[in-house]
């Protein structure tokens, strides 16, 4: 079995004891993403042997989640869903840099929500050339942050990260400032995406079955 199949069967076994622990109605899919674009699938929902993909090896790991409870990963800007991810890359040893080999999504989240990224990154491009004040993002994961700063690179206006921990956050300068001069505000969380704001009429798991189903099996 070579590394990416052992990876998927690692993550498929995390995510059945997660969905049994949890009791929420969730079904998921691990689907290996290959460089010759085209997926290799590696592991259904609740599947023991993950298949090998055939010819080239995938590099890449794609997770994909449906069922009734789904909208709850995706809820407050899918801070269920990136906790999954985030807990996959630990468990698989991956580096920092490493962490775009496996992505979580469900319903389109990340696409839907990667097309909301461009346009806020556009839109505050346009106010920092107008104002000349700079304009800081919500807290973001490093997958998002990093995609953040490609979009507004290319504005040519300086960008910088900064807060700690899941708290940290992309600011962009005007052209030729010096970050350390200014004083910035912590941004809140961005909580009223479609996503989020749908979360008060969603049925919500027990915390205690969500924090059980983190806890290691001995």
């Amino acid at each position: 079995m070579d590394e990416t199949a052992q990876s998927a069967q690692i993550i498929a076994g995390f995510l059945q004891n997660f969905i049994t622990s949890s009791s929420l109605r969730l079904r998921y899919r691990v689907k290996a993403r290959s460089s010759k674009q085209g997926n290799g699938e590696l592991a259904n929902e609740g599947a023991g042997q993950p298949a090998q993909s055939a010819q080239t090896p995938p590099r890449a790991l794609l997770v994909e989640f449906s069922g009734p409870d789904s909208a709850l990963l995706t809820a407050r800007n899918g801070e269920l869903l990136n906790a999954l991810e985030h807990i996959a890359t630990k468990m698989l040893h991956l580096d920092v840099e490493e962490h775009d080999r496996v992505s979580f999504d469900a319903d389109h989240f990340k696409v839907n929500r990667d097309r909301q990224m461009q346009a806020s990154a556009a839109a505050a491009i346009e106010r920092v050339r107008a104002t000349g004040k700079p304009q800081s993002f919500p807290p973001m994961n490093s997958r998002e942050r990093r995609m953040l700063h490609m979009l507004l690179a290319e504005s040519g206006l300086p960008t910088a990260s900064s807060g700690e921990g899941p708290g940290r956050y992309v600011v962009l300068y005007p052209q030729g400032a010096d970050p350390s001069e200014f004083s910035v505000a912590t941004p809140a969380r961005d909580y009223n995406s479609a996503n989020g704001a749908q979360r008060s009429s969603q049925r919500r798991p027990d915390i205690n079955q969500v924090r059980n189903a983190f806890r290691p099996r001995y």
